[in-house]
């Protein structure tokens, strides 16, 4: 892959793939849902950057990943079991790096959130992979302290093992008083089955959302994410102390007992 021509070639497959009255569809389904798949139907990037990002994030894991097992009390202990690898180490990689600032990706995922995709997030959120492969391995219910996610579903086990995207769109995060239960009581829960090579857009700051817990040992659910701000962002404070996947000892992270 040359990275130098990422642009180049998103510019170019992006025209082939979608007309302006998809994009439209793609942006509708967006603000209605929360969540705009890009399956083998509605393409985002060609299959060999694909490719190369899988490669790319398959090394990452190997060298770098950190288990996670605890559960989270500014999403009322919802629990994170999975193995992570961090933004400062996916950061090292250019071809990742590259596709993130891309103009070219970013004013289309523009268009489809009707609204300016700002590369201007903290460090460690930027980018993470997280790597699920045991049983009840799982991204408990939570949302995102930035509006945008891009999300690689770059390995993905068969749906009978579980892995499935969960969302309720249009909801509101209070970190003193999350009350997720109560939400999933009063709404919808959309269920959106992934296979490998999907990716999707998804707008994680009002979508609260979680991956079905994997039912099998080995049924390895992989993905990258992007993270990017929107306007009414840039000026917003961090707080909650709860950033797990950078810091297991996050005041807000408590251990899950190994009985």
């Amino acid at each position: 892959m040359d990275i130098g021509k990422i642009d180049e070639t998103l510019e170019k497959f992006l025209a082939e793939n979608h007309t302006p009255e998809g994009v439209e569809r793609l942006a509708d389904r967006f603000h209605h849902q929360g969540v705009v798949k890009f399956d083998k139907d509605a393409r985002l990037v060609p299959e060999e950057l694909m490719t190369a990002v899988r490669a790319e994030a398959d090394r990452l894991v190997a060298e770098h990943r950190e288990r996670r097992d605890l559960l989270l009390a500014t999403t009322g202990n919802t629990p994170r079991k999975m193995s992570v690898v961090k933004s400062e180490q996916i950061e090292r990689s250019e071809l990742i790096r590259t596709i993130a600032t891309s103009e070219v990706l970013l004013g289309f995922l523009g268009r489809i959130a009707r609204e300016r995709v700002i590369p201007e997030v903290s460090a460690d959120e930027r980018y993470l992979i997280t790597h699920q492969e045991f049983t009840a391995d799982t991204h408990g219910w939570h949302w995102g302290d930035y509006s945008f996610a891009l999300i690689w579903a770059l390995r993905m086990p068969p749906i009978s093992c579980g892995g499935m995207l969960q969302a309720v769109p249009h909801t509101h995060w209070d970190k003193s008083d999350p009350r997720i239960n109560e939400t999933l009581c009063e709404r919808r829960i959309d269920t959106h089955g992934l296979v490998t090579g999907d990716l999707y857009l998804q707008r994680t700051d009002t979508t609260l959302h979680r991956t079905v817990p994997l039912t099998e040992d080995g049924a390895a659910r992989t993905i990258l994410n992007m993270t990017w701000a929107g306007e009414r962002d840039l000026d917003k404070p961090l707080v909650g102390n709860d950033r797990w996947w950078e810091n297991p000892q996050a005041q807000a992270a408590q251990a899950v007992r190994q009985d």
